[in-house]
């Protein structure tokens, strides 16, 4: 796995790059997080395709400029990324933050995404939830015991987190600027609209993955991305909470492999 970066606009972009099919895996991740939440899945991906992990702009290792983060301005982020990366027509996966970020780019540009997955996506669900007010807690007072509390009650699972997870949350945020761009995307995401006409429009074949014990975004929201997406199958991983690629990776990489029809 390569640790790469590149320039978009003024800002320095990190990201990861691993394997050498033709055909492009994008993964992108959720609020707070980095390229490392998707760890445990890319060396199985990249036996199969060329797999591109991007901090998004304002997470991560990536730049965090003084910007209102928005949907509008992820969405553009990651047309600007595609282009810098030389990036066509890639295979997208989102999880929460970076679902709802992929499935508005797709939707904005059918015509430039070959398919799209999307793991337990924000964008319809309004009001908190006592996992995600314990996230937030964690990113604004990022301590070791902080961080630990939020991410095993949204993993929901009673296992011990891996250590890496719980301090390169903590490393991270505490970064110049980094609380700021936590706390603007949240902001913004307050004041968007509900996703569900967005997603009318999205044409490409969508599979939508959700963990059934999901504390975060609950399952039932679901429902709204399964009924407004026209070609759209929905998976539901039994006993994974919010980010099932890091729980059940093997699993989570077999049932994307058979949507994706490959063997």
């Amino acid at each position: 796995m390569e640790e790469k970066f590149l320039q978009i606009d003024e800002n320095k972009i990190r990201y990861l790059e691993s394997g050498n099919s033709k055909k492009t895996l994008v993964l992108i991740h959720g609020l707070g997080a980095s390229a490392e939440r998707w760890d445990k899945v890319i060396p199985l991906f990249a036996k199969h395709f060329r797999v591109i992990i991007p901090d998004l702009i304002g997470f991560g290792y990536s730049d965090k400029p003084l910007t209102d983060y928005t949907l509008d301005f992820f969405s553009s982020f990651l047309e600007k990324f595609f282009d810098v990366a030389n990036i066509r027509h890639p295979i997208l996966i989102g999880s929460s933050l970076g679902g709802q970020i992929a499935a508005e780019y797709t939707a904005d540009h059918p015509q430039n995404i070959e398919k799209l997955i999307l793991v337990s996506p924000s964008g319809v669900m309004k009001q908190s939830t006592p996992a995600l007010d314990s996230y937030i807690m964690a990113a604004l007072y990022p301590n070791e015991q902080n961080a630990k509390n939020a991410f095993e009650l949204m993993e929901c699972s009673g296992d011990n987190i891996d250590e890496k997870i719980i301090t390169g949350f903590v490393e991270r945020m505490k970064l110049p600027n980094a609380k700021l761009a936590f706390m603007s995307t949240l902001l913004g995401l307050k004041i968007a609209k509900v996703i569900t006409t967005k997603l009318q429009s999205i044409k490409t074949p969508t599979l939508i993955i959700w963990g059934t014990n999901d504390p975060v975004i609950p399952i039932q929201h679901a429902d709204e991305f399964v009924a407004s997406i026209k070609d759209c199958k929905f998976l539901s991983m039994d006993n994974c909470g919010h980010t099932p690629y890091a729980q059940d990776p093997n699993s989570f990489v077999t049932i994307v492999l058979k949507f994706l029809k490959v063997h």
